[in-house]
């Protein structure tokens, strides 16, 4: 349908992957549609490059609430009540004013603490069609089944029109482990396509997604490259990384190690690496992937159990290597002296499909052109 318009929410209580998800759908939607137009609604408080507005993508910025390690949320600048008000308040006149065909909102169907409910009605009223964008690995099952059989749950089969796992049903199926009411369009992974560059030899990557938690894998890594004098090391920081830390992690190592905030995403030095040390986080760990590379993986393992979920399925498909935080340097050192690139039909052969954001992007489409026959 030409000229649709789509309408994508994201909480983004902490890290990148959220908003980053629908970015890369996003895009895919405009590409599948040289009419659409889209608009990103996000509560991330920092501005990656990646994010940026143009003549048919629009960002609308709602009241950061950022996920405390209790998991509670707050906003620096404002009560919780009024925060939730204006996030309500926005996504309200995006709907109204702008009357999209879809509106795709990510991980949680009410928002944050029930600030859509109000707005998705009035855009199903309106004939918009809704749906729901899940990752591959949410939590512990049992967690996630009370989850969904809480207030915040309630409607959501027959409201969304669809539900669209960010996965595959083989690798974690959400009705089996979770409990899901009903049954998910699983769509593969959703991650930017890496471009295959000649790695650059004793070249050690760093990650930790957004870089809030990611202390201890950079730490690991400075005392894995002060250990192998032959390596060096690139620790490619997120937006929210203690750079003073990294800064004195990369001394330890007498210059052997930088520090690197100019780039868009860490799939431009994965593409690179000879070794890649990351967390388990959905986007970095299938960068890691995309780059074809099988990464050592170091999970964070709370205050939810996703990361280490995704790092053991990996594991198991041979895609990856797991390590705990404090591991001995001498085991991942011989972990780094096994192959450490994929075979070019290895993510194929484990039934990994990148094409996630494409995928998704054709099934929105055809679910825009549903408001006419609403």
């Amino acid at each position: 349908m030409a000229g649709s318009h789509y309408l994508f929410y994201s909480h983004d209580g902490y890290g990148l992957g959220h908003v980053r998800r629908n970015s890369l759908i996003a895009q895919a939607v405009l590409d599948e549609d040289p009419d659409a137009r889209v608009s990103l609604v996000t509560g991330l408080a920092v501005r990656p490059r990646w994010l940026t507005e143009t003549p048919r993508v629009r960002i609308h910025r709602v009241p950061p609430m950022l996920k405390a390690k209790d998991g509670s949320y707050r906003n620096e600048g404002m009560s919780f009540e009024d925060a939730l008000a204006e996030r309500e308040r926005v996504f309200a006149e995006l709907v109204e004013r702008e009357r999209p065909d879809v509106v795709v909102v990510d991980r949680h169907p009410y928002g944050t603490a029930g600030e859509l409910r109000a707005g998705l009605e009035v855009a199903r009223t309106d004939g918009a069609a809704l749906v729901l964008g899940l990752r591959d690995v949410l939590d512990e099952p049992t967690v996630v089944r009370t989850e969904l059989t809480g207030l915040g749950w309630v409607g959501v089969p027959d409201l969304f029109d669809d539900i669209l796992v960010y996965g595959r049903r083989d690798f974690v199926d959400h009705e089996a482990e979770y409990g899901l009411a009903r049954t998910p369009t699983y769509c593969g992974w959703v991650v930017e396509p890496a471009a295959r560059r000649r790695p650059v030899a004793d070249l050690l990557v760093v990650a930790a997604g957004g870089g809030g938690d990611g202390a201890a894998v950079f730490e690991l890594g400075a005392r894995l490259l002060a250990d192998q004098t032959d390596l060096h090391g690139l620790f490619a920081a997120g937006p929210y990384a203690d750079l003073a830390a990294l800064r004195r992690a990369g001394d330890a190592v007498e210059g052997r190690a930088r520090v690197e905030r100019d780039s868009a995403t860490c799939a431009h030095w994965f593409s690179r690496a000879d070794a890649i040390l990351c967390m388990a986080g959905y986007n970095s760990t299938l960068e890691a992937l995309s780059a074809g590379q099988r990464p050592v993986l170091m999970p964070r393992r709370s205050p939810r159990r996703e990361q280490a979920i995704r790092a053991g399925r990996l594991a198991a498909l041979g895609l990856a290597d797991v390590v705990d935080e404090g591991a001995d340097v001498g085991e991942v050192a011989w972990l780094l002296g096994r192959p450490r690139t994929l075979r070019p039909d290895a993510l194929q052969d484990a039934g990994i499909d990148l094409d996630g954001a494409g995928n998704a992007a054709r099934r929105m489409r055809l679910l825009a052109g549903s408001r006419s026959a609403r």
